[in-house]
């Protein structure tokens, strides 16, 4: 079933071409007018005639009631109940409630990249909470989505880290801070342990089988780690998807040798460096001392995943500061031939958690707040819906903007928040309990404006499910189900359910079931619950 709002839109666009002979988008648009407002016309010279030569000319007849032109070109659309009521019944009758698989593609969305042998701060929330999302949208519109954590697991760190346990210090997966802490404290104040940790370095990029064993051994106590916040957070990640920095290392050599022999490299300073178009400055490859950084890695990866994973749509999310940084890496990457235009490659851009003082949230202490901490805090103060109001909150801002952050206001039961969601799904629930109704028809008749003004969301929910698998701009299927929530409301307050006589109430039972379906499946999509009571 086709969402309502393309169907008018696909018929528009068809009716200005016919008038105007050239192709128009209609810019058509929910109103408060009516129920739907096209201005494609709107700015034309002969505006308000072209508006009516396409009233004339589109074929509407089977889903208006009424179509009229106003002021120098709007024209106002008012859906019949008929075609309300039908395209209700179309969306009750069908599992995924209009939403439409799409031409499907494989999609690699890399989210999360923690470091290993740390703890996870409220710096990691953003991109794991984002991406999992995000992953779920995509693979309910029938893409093939391939999940990749690019763990941070290799460096000069690491021989700090190898020595520190070699000499038998205890890495603990609960306190993953205290084994790093401890490791840094003894690197910078022992100079003979600072310098088998750099001959530690040497040995680990060798390949040296001892060093080899340590340093597996505190990624796969750190995954085990990293797990448990995953368990919490209810996303999707999983052990099969750790593609940390360590997976590039033997293609290291082979990037730079290709980018010289294509003349996209050359030395600066000692360094490898490409030179590209539209940027200030260099992208570095190869460092002057031989050693490789992120910008060769991330040269890697991009290979890794066009030419082995068959991706043909590759998503980062990633932090906003890191845009040039990826735009370099990405147009290099194309320079070489290794990203082909048939691959669409996006940084999934995010700002930052700010604090109250609208600087980045800091502990007292000033360090970076710890992630568990925060997900202990909000179980505290709201239980099992904790967590996911934290989440809400993340999603609903629009990911490009830094956002504050306040428990109190993510935690509340009215706004737009995720308990407030929860909470209306709650109410439709408890209407389905109170009546002891178990099942519903799918007859709809839509007469009063409140069923209007809901019946008008519900209908909404497959093209906003389908542009955010686009834009990825999750904010707004969050705003799309605050609506939802929000129309309900009034619904319930103006038009009594249970106690109308039939054949309204079983309209209205059917109408408060597809709202739940509706809540419930854009729940599911941003990771949330569903909850019957709260």
């Amino acid at each position: 079933m086709a969402d309502i709002g393309k169907v008018l839109r696909d018929r528009l666009a068809a009716a200005f071409e016919t008038v105007t002979g050239s192709t128009v988008d209609p810019a058509l648009r929910r109103s408060r007018f009516c129920d739907f407002q096209a201005d494609g016309a709107v700015g034309r010279p002969d505006g308000r005639a072209v508006a009516a030569a396409v009233v004339a000319a589109a074929e509407l007849d089977d889903l208006c009631s009424d179509v009229s032109v106003a002021g120098p070109g709007f024209v106002n659309l008012t859906l019949s109940e008929r075609a309300l009521a039908d395209r209700l019944a179309a969306a009750a009758a069908d599992p995924r409630l209009g939403v439409s698989t799409v031409e499907p593609e494989t999609v690699v969305v890399d989210y999360s990249g923690p470091n290993a042998a740390k703890e996870m701060h409220v710096g990691h929330l953003r991109s794991t909470v984002i991406g999992d999302a995000a992953v779920r949208v995509l693979e309910h519109l029938g893409h093939t989505v391939i999940r990749q954590n690019h763990l941070g697991d290799w460096g000069t760190n690491f021989g700090m880290l190898v020595e520190h346990r070699a000499g038998g210090a205890e890495l603990d997966p609960a306190d993953m801070s205290a084994f790093y802490a401890a490791a840094r404290r003894r690197f910078e104040a022992d100079p003979d342990f600072r310098e088998r940790s750099r001959r530690r370095v040497v040995r680990l990029q060798a390949g040296d089988p001892d060093t080899i064993a340590q340093w597996r051994t505190i990624i796969s106590t750190s995954q085990v780690y990293l797990l448990s916040v995953y368990d919490r957070l209810g996303v999707r990640l999983r052990e099969g998807d750790f593609a940390g920095e360590s997976r590039y290392n033997a293609a290291l050599d082979g990037v730079v040798d290709d980018l010289l022999a294509k003349g996209l490299l050359r030395e600066s300073d000692g360094a490898l460096c490409a030179f590209l178009d539209g940027f200030n400055g260099p992208l570095i490859v190869r460092k002057r001392d031989g050693g490789y950084g992120y910008a060769a890695t991330d040269l890697a990866a991009v290979r890794y995943r066009v030419d082995v994973l068959k991706a043909t749509r590759l998503l980062y999310v990633v932090g906003a500061p890191q845009r040039q940084h990826l735009e370099m890496v990405f147009a290099l990457a194309r320079a070489a031939g290794w990203l082909p235009t048939t691959v669409r490659a996006e940084h999934i851009a995010f700002g930052s958690v700010l604090g109250a003082d609208g600087k980045m949230l800091r502990s007292r202490l000033g360090a970076a707040i710890k992630l568990t901490e925060l997900l202990d805090e909000a179980q505290a103060r709201a239980g099992a819906i904790g967590i996911d109001a934290l989440k809400y909150a993340d999603l609903s801002s629009d990911r490009v903007k830094d956002y504050t952050f306040d428990f109190d206001r993510m935690l509340a039961a009215t706004g737009d928040t995720g308990p407030y969601l929860q909470y209306a799904h709650v109410r439709v629930c408890s209407i389905f309990r109170r009546g002891d109704v178990d099942a519903v028809g799918n007859d709809f008749s839509i007469t009063h404006p409140a069923e209007r003004a809901l019946a008008m969301e519900l209908l909404g929910f497959p093209g906003v499910v389908e542009r955010v698998g686009e834009t990825l701009e999750l904010h707004a299927l969050t705003r799309h189900l605050h609506a939802v929530a929000v129309s309900f409301s009034a619904f319930f307050e103006q038009c009594p359910v249970l106690p109308a006589p039939e054949p309204v109430r079983a309209s209205r039972l059917a109408l408060c079931a597809l709202t739940a379906r509706t809540l419930r499946a854009g729940l599911d999509l941003l990771g949330m619950a569903a909850p019957r009571h709260m």
